[in-house]
């Protein structure tokens, strides 16, 4: 008991002070419990905490428990399940939400103990991605990682789940569906994948169409609320490009799920196309990360990478590692890549502890205050520059709408008028090399 006084305390001392912001207009208050095998922690639990304020829940309290392994049929133990029902009478909480994944059976026992509706991390992100979802395929795509992620979990929910739109945890799938219908939820699944497949089909289609064009592909991938659809505003401002719309911004995490595409220009009035992905968080769940590969696979075909992360954030690191073990479970290799680290303007760039020796090229910039965004884009040309190679075309006097294409996107050194060709010295990148071949000589 004398535990649970002294968090009472600290959670009143935070709510006094502002830490914990109480908004009325919230419907749920949410208990966070994190686990933590022989004391091996990380920021997780933070950022736990403001998934959950993105999901519009007030946040009452944090804990964390401390064991040397997971217990089977509670995760954490029934001694400090009890603890937990407790405080959460206390403070009215209306959700517990562990910071992992949960079995169906661990959700049943700890719901029949603590008496309260249990989430955990992988439904809080679905929840958050059912909400902020706009695009037909966006939806479709969180709409199966639900599915497959409830589908055998049945036995864990309550009832709660009996009723649609009862709260967190409770968006997309009607839960009625998901307690008596498991075939019903098989089919739907093939038939979202189906959908999906088709969709896919048509983007090939579009890139394909893209490719042709020879305009580059920089994709903007990292932590959500790393800024990267600020930044695709502010590239695509600074570069004076004819598009007007505005992708939308706000500091929350998953402001945005959608891939977008603009197009820009580069100090020397190259094109090139901007294409801002979902972002990244740790523990991201599996069946997300499967549902949104489609939507992902648009990296592969990029001819350069910016990796955008908050450099004023405590966790860094954690937002490399997550971006960085993502490139490699997409297998994504081979393609440039440079570290762009935004928001310096909220830092002490002197008082700022962090290694960044292996991480070339980097550029710092903010985005908001439009900090050294021309430096940015004189690193992507110069980057993109590094990708030519000299060659020396002949092409045929009947072919000569290919030589003013090719003229259109890159700079030739040389052009002499042969009696039956006219012979180009000059650099392509990948994709000219792919599309001139036939007319290279070298």
């Amino acid at each position: 008991m004398f535990s649970i006084w002294l968090r009472r305390l600290f959670i009143c001392y935070n709510v006094h002070k502002g830490v914990l912001k109480i908004d009325e207009n919230m419907k749920e208050k949410a208990y966070l419990i994190a686990l933590s095998i022989e004391n091996d922690n990380d920021d997780s639990l933070d950022e736990l905490e403001q998934l959950a304020i993105a999901a519009n829940l007030i946040v009452v309290a944090k804990d964390i428990q401390n064991r040397e392994k997971i217990e089977p049929k509670t995760y954490i133990g029934s001694g400090k399940a009890k603890e937990i029902r407790d405080l959460a009478k206390e403070l009215e909480a209306d959700v517990i939400i562990f910071n992992d994944e949960l079995s169906g059976s661990q959700m049943k026992n700890l719901e029949k103990i603590i008496e309260k509706k249990i989430i955990d991390r992988t439904d809080l992100i679905l929840d958050i991605f059912a909400k902020r979802a706009q695009s037909n395929e966006g939806k479709l795509q969180v709409k199966l990682a639900q599915l497959e992620y409830r589908l055998p979990r049945l036995i864990g929910y309550s009832d709660y789940l009996s009723r649609e739109g009862g709260g967190i945890g409770t968006r997309g799938p009607g839960e009625q569906k998901l307690e008596t219908d498991r075939r019903h939820i098989k089919r739907e699944i093939d038939n979202i994948k189906k959908k999906l497949k088709n969709i896919r089909l048509n983007r090939d289609i579009k890139r394909s169409r893209r490719s042709k064009s020879l305009i580059p592909l920089v994709s903007m991938i990292g932590y959500t609320n790393a800024g990267k659809s600020t930044l695709m505003n502010r590239l695509v401002k600074e570069g004076r490009s004819q598009t007007k719309a505005q992708l939308y911004a706000d500091d929350m995490l998953f402001a945005t799920l959608d891939t977008s595409l603009r197009s820009t220009n580069l100090p020397s009035g190259r094109e090139i196309i901007l294409s801002d992905t979902v972002g990244f968080v740790s523990k991201l769940p599996t069946n997300l990360v499967e549902a949104f590969k489609g939507t992902l696979e648009e990296i592969e075909h990029s001819d350069l990478i910016l990796i955008v992360s908050d450099i004023s954030q405590d966790n860094l690191s954690l937002q490399l590692q997550t971006t960085e073990k993502m490139l490699d479970e997409l297998e994504i290799e081979n393609i440039p890549i440079i570290y762009v680290f935004n928001k310096i303007d909220k830092i002490d760039m002197e008082d700022l502890i962090f290694n960044f020796a292996d991480k070339e090229p980097k550029v710092f910039i903010s985005a908001k205050e439009d900090i050294n965004i021309d430096r940015l884009l004189e690193t992507i040309e110069h980057i993109l520059d590094l990708e030519k190679q000299k060659v020396v075309l002949h092409f045929p006097y009947n072919s000569l709408d290919e030589l003013d294409y090719l003229l259109k996107i890159y700079k030739a050194d040389s052009i002499e008028y042969k009696d039956d060709y006219v012979l180009v010295v000059g650099n392509l990148d990948k994709m000219g090399k792919i599309r001139y071949e036939k007319y290279m000589v070298i």
